[in-house]
């Protein structure tokens, strides 16, 4: 245990920005949107949380829980949307880029289970609380994808970089 502590001690840190990526994320309008959707996703992701669990556990505010479902969904859509706008600003491609791919991974998982949420909503294909199941479970992997992009600011900054949004 304690070698492979000295291990990743003597790896060399690579940092998450080259000084230009930096730059463009410095100047970009794009960093001050996430930045500012981020937080707002959250406060809406926790209010929707808690209205999907009083309808699931008292079967009322049904109507309060799909709106805030779908609320917490448009907000997912816009922020991935110009997410992808700024990971072009920054590293010259849309997604994927080195430095975020697992977090861009879990975050085409974690928006094809709200789409599935929409889906199934609109379809009528399942019962209200197998949609707040679904949406429940759509809620878990935005939170892991969340963890995700707070471990990566944390590791920025810890870094030196400080960056708005990571």
């Amino acid at each position: 245990m304690e070698s492979k502590n000295r291990n990743k001690e003597n790896r060399p840190k690579i940092p998450l920005y080259t000084p230009e990526q930096r730059r463009r994320r410095d100047e970009s309008i794009w960093t001050t949107v996430q930045g500012v959707l981020a937080p707002l996703q959250f406060l809406v992701f926790l209010v929707s949380l808690v209205l999907v669990i009083r309808y699931l556990a008292t079967g009322q505010g049904e109507f309060a829980a799909t709106v805030s479902v779908v609320i917490k969904t448009i907000l997912l859509y816009a922020i991935m949307i110009t997410g992808a706008i700024w990971e072009r600003e920054v590293f010259g491609r849309y997604l994927f880029a080195p430095v975020f791919f697992w977090e861009d991974v879990v975050s085409m998982l974690v928006m094809a289970l709200h789409t599935a949420y929409i889906v199934v909503l609109l379809t009528g294909w399942f019962d209200v609380t197998t949609q707040m199941l679904i949406a429940l479970v759509a809620y878990a992997s935005y939170l892991i994808n969340a963890v995700q992009f707070l471990l990566k600011l944390r590791a920025a900054r810890l870094a030196g970089q400080s960056p708005e949004v990571a």
